[in-house]
């Protein structure tokens, strides 16, 4: 039998087909190996940034250097796997101080492929970042009528009092004695009851910028129970920004103060105990420029922005 006419051709055809498409196939199956190998570098190098920028804001706020905001950064990335300088890693540290303490941590590392070499891509970038900030609060959202004095506080801003502590010893203007607390409305004058019973209630909410040695003590003219009485409904379990004042009525710092209970009468007073620095929505940095806003006193921002 004679063999018919184009019948090579066609099985040459299908040779060159089949090797296109195995090729095609193998780029896919090399994006799919790849690109999911990337997808889990990007993420464990995301945590790397994250934490740098963390270390490195709350690194400057202390020590006020770049140099060693920059160093702490990339250390925190090198005991996640990806050193700067090595097998093309580069860490690279901004800082921006004009309203806080801003620190941005870019992180570039090269992805080692495995099926893309075949079509000469051996390695491809990988880059990630990430901006903390840091700084001392110097306003506060939904800030409580109390005011707290400075000396209930070591002088690196340390609560003395972080478990369950009775305040309000007598009615002063602002606060006579470490346990001793002062009512406010953050106004001038005679201090309004009515007022400070509406910011108990949260009818009337204190969204409060204050200078650094301004004065809010105000005239205390009734240390009255029903007060005490709404403390008690309303803000038992609550965590809120209380103002810290020096013996003078003149603010230093925000902190944040877990209310428990709060009993009239006699001996009236309020339970309850100062929390360590951390981040709280309810503080906030506004036109306090890192080394310029000496809130030495309470909490402290330090908090993930993107």
């Amino acid at each position: 039998m004679r063999r018919r006419p184009g019948t090579e051709r066609e099985r040459g055809q299908v040779l060159v087909i089949f090797a296109l498409s195995l090729i095609t196939l193998l780029g896919f199956a090399g994006l799919a190996l790849d690109g999911g190998s990337t997808f889990a570098q990007r993420r464990s190098q995301q945590t790397a940034s994250d934490l740098a920028a963390l270390a490195a804001a709350n690194d400057y706020l202390l020590n006020g250097s770049t140099s060693l905001a920059t160093a702490r950064a990339r250390s925190v990335t090198s005991g996640n796997g990806f050193a700067h300088g090595s097998n093309g890693t580069v860490v690279t540290v901004s800082l921006d101080t004009s309203n806080g303490i801003a620190v941005t941590v870019t992180l570039l590392a090269l992805h080692k492929n495995a099926m893309a070499t075949l079509f000469g891509m051996p390695t491809w970038a990988v880059t990630t970042t990430a901006t903390a900030l840091a700084g001392f609060p110097d306003t506060a959202y939904g800030a409580s009528p109390f005011i707290f004095p400075a000396s209930a506080f070591q002088s690196d801003g340390t609560p003395l009092y972080q478990t369950a502590t009775d305040f309000g010893e007598t009615n002063g203007d602002i606060p006579t004695s470490q346990l001793d607390f002062a009512w406010t409305n953050y106004g001038t004058g005679n201090l309004d009851t009515t007022q400070v019973d509406k910011i108990i209630k949260g009818t009337y909410v204190i969204d409060k910028t204050i200078e650094f040695g301004e004065y809010i003590g105000q005239h205390n003219n009734g240390n009255k129970n029903f007060l005490y009485g709404d403390v008690n409904t309303y803000l038992s379990g609550l965590d809120i920004p209380a103002a810290i004042v020096d013996t003078h009525g003149n603010f230093v710092g925000w902190s944040m103060f877990h209310v428990i209970s709060a009993t009239g009468g006699s001996a009236k007073h309020v339970n309850g105990y100062f929390m360590n620095s951390f981040e709280s929505a309810r503080l906030s940095i506004k036109g306090c420029s890192a080394n310029d806003c000496p809130r030495y006193l309470g909490s402290y921002i330090l908090k993930l922005t993107e």
